[in-house]
């Protein structure tokens, strides 16, 4: 009790260093729509704590969430002699969570600055300063020097900033960021200016964790894991920093608490470790193994990080009848999932807490769901561990953009894909590999999706080839719903309300990658009160559920007929969008969760699959 007591003062002491003047109490939630449960949890005090990078994981690291000073000026303005006001981070410009609530829009941008201190224990170390995201381009100054630079909205990046640190003192910092939205070729997902329908509000700006870690000189940047069931070999990979000849990488490896295998490789070598009798990974038994990684460099350990890997593995086969098949762990397996949208009423892109994006998925699961589709967003790393741990196959959307507007991007079935420039080209390219390469040990991610329903969709054929060369142990949907080419692993329809079949690949298995929208508005759980809509939408939580109850067995027909996945829309209503299984502020689910758990293990039964 006693130890508890001091750590609990020096969290009210650090609170204060962090925010004097009672800067706390000058922060609340803008704005009077509805919020989530774990809103009222948050403060300048208590904001997204949880270590950012779950698969590359150290002991020392230090938090820069909270409040930040931020200015909204015109695009080409420099740095504001005096800030506007204060802005909790990570939560976006345009979210209520931020405390700010303001559109910024293209022709402007948003300056943050802050201070911060280097604990004195980390001398002698690189410091390194990381933002889990930031939507679009990032400016970043120490100290007024500027150190880095970095484009795209949704994967982590970092600067060594220990040359522009003065000894001994507070260090400023100043970060700039332009994000023109949807008048501009960046990938966005369902960001527009003027929101309605399945569109929704922009965001702008630190949306993910920001934070210091200190390193060695010599040390780990990143760990790759691969996994072979076939073979029991699981394969190692890292990058480092200022190595040199003769430095090398130790590994452990263990599971349930016991040592399972070791190895040694140079850090310039692949390290294949082979695996007795290993435990598969699967949604049903989501079994995970704790792995240490030891750099050794000049004879002595240099660094150490813990992650974690899964053995599985993901194919396709044809069955009994002839008809291609998705297999897990070589075999036969129906992925039932939902269209997962990433966003919350408080804090848009930015869940409120942890604990919030840990809800979606449990609650995901509880429903008999086996699979989500996360829909042109890439979440936080921390959702992907969340769904390794918990057991929930995740087919990962690229977030969809271009300058041409959405209603001119959506061309079907016609083979005219979109001709984008040269910038926008590099871009997407650039973007997309930033993507895999931060979701590629995580063994919930089973399936690639470039496009979707032609939005952006261009040069499909060569982007799916090159996503399968460059991951080639997951499956590719090249563009579900959208375009269809004979390329790729998997072929997608959509089809609302209700399920169909009405194109069918022999060669490849066929799923139905968009169906349902029930809609029902909630009154005191919307939005906005009186502009909501649902692809169908009725009155009462019982005739929703009867309908869901409905295109199930729809759906059970369907799969006996050539139908091997499934994803229903969607988990939680999206602003005016009412076609969630939950309210949009998560408080109240729409149907009976016992009747719709049921509907959907009978579903990934129907090919009499394991529970």
């Amino acid at each position: 009790m006693y130890k508890r007591n001091i750590f609990a003062a020096a969290l009210v002491a650090a609170f204060f260093l962090l925010y004097p003047s009672g800067a706390g109490s000058q922060w609340k939630p803008a704005g009077e729509r509805i919020m989530t449960p774990w809103a009222e949890e948050v403060s300048p005090g208590n904001v997204w704590d949880a270590y950012p990078r779950p698969l590359m994981e150290r002991e020392e690291w230090k938090n820069l969430n909270g409040l930040w000073d931020y200015s909204i000026s015109p695009r080409f303005a420099p740095e504001p002699g005096s800030y506007d006001g204060s802005i909790l981070v990570p939560f976006p410009v345009e979210s209520a969570l931020s405390g700010v609530k303001k559109s910024v829009g293209e022709d402007k941008v948003v300056w943050y600055h802050r201070t911060f201190t280097v604990p004195r224990e980390w001398s002698g170390d690189e410091i390194i300063l990381h933002f889990g995201a930031v939507d679009w381009k990032t400016e970043v100054w120490i100290n007024e020097i500027k150190v880095g630079t970095h484009t795209g909205g949704y994967t982590p990046f970092w600067f060594n900033i220990t040359p522009f640190l003065s000894p001994g003192t507070e260090q400023k910092m100043v970060v700039r960021v332009w994000d023109p939205a949807d008048r501009s070729y960046q990938p966005r997902g369902k960001q527009v200016s003027e929101p309605g329908g399945i569109w929704y509000t922009s965001v702008t700006g630190i949306w993910q964790t920001v934070w210091l870690e200190p390193v060695p000189s010599n040390h780990l940047t990143s760990v790759r894991t691969t996994p072979d069931i076939d073979r029991s070999l699981v394969t190692i990979e890292v990058e480092t920093s200022r190595t040199s000849p003769g430095d090398y990488v130790e590994v452990r490896i263990s599971g349930s608490g016991k040592m399972t295998a070791t190895g040694k490789a140079s850090v310039t070598e692949a390290l294949d470790i082979h695996m007795d009798s290993p435990e598969l990974w699967s949604p049903e038994y989501p079994f995970l193994y704790d792995m240490e990684l030891i750099l050794h460099s000049g004879g002595k350990e240099s660094d150490r990080v813990k992650s974690y890997f899964a053995m599985r593995k993901i194919s396709t086969a044809r069955d009994e009848y002839g008809i291609m098949r998705l297999q897990l762990n070589n075999e036969n397996y129906f992925p039932m999932g939902t269209l997962d949208q990433g966003w919350w009423p408080d804090g848009l892109y930015t869940a409120p807490s942890d604990e919030a994006l840990l809800f979606d998925i449990k609650a995901t699961k509880d429903l008999g769901f086996n699979m989500i589709r996360k829909h042109v967003k890439v979440e936080p790393a921390r959702w992907y561990m969340h769904c390794d741990r918990v057991g929930m196959l995740v087919w990962q959307d690229m977030p969809s953009g271009d300058e041409t507007p959405v209603w001119q991007m959506r061309q079907f079935f016609d083979g005219n894909e979109l001709e984008r420039s040269p910038e926008s080209e590099a871009n997407f390219r650039k973007e997309w590999k930033a993507v895999i390469d931060m979701l590629y040990s995580h063994p919930s991610v089973v399936t690639w999706i470039p496009f979707n329903e032609g939005w952006g969709q261009f040069k499909t054929e060569e982007i799916t080839e090159w996503t399968r060369q460059y991951d080639p142990g997951r499956l590719v949907l090249p563009a579900s719903g959208g375009n269809h080419f004979q390329t790729g692993d998997i072929l997608g329809i959509h089809n609302y309300p209700q399920p169909r079949l009405y194109l069918y690949d022999a060669a490849r298995p066929t799923v139905l990658s968009e169906f349902g929208g029930i809609g029902l508005a909630l009154e005191g759980h919307l939005w906005e009160p009186d502009r909501n809509w649902g692809y169908i939408q009725f009155s009462s939580s019982e005739e929703v559920a009867a309908q869901y109850l409905e295109y199930a067995e729809q759906l059970i027909r369907l799969i006996r007929a050539g139908i091997s996945g499934a994803v229903y829309t969607q988990t939680t209503d999206v602003e005016v969008e009412v076609n969630g299984l939950l309210t949009y502020d998560r408080k109240q689910f729409k149907m009976d969760i016992e009747k719709i758990r049921e509907a959907n293990i009978r579903i990934r039964r129907s090919l009499e699959l394991r529970d």
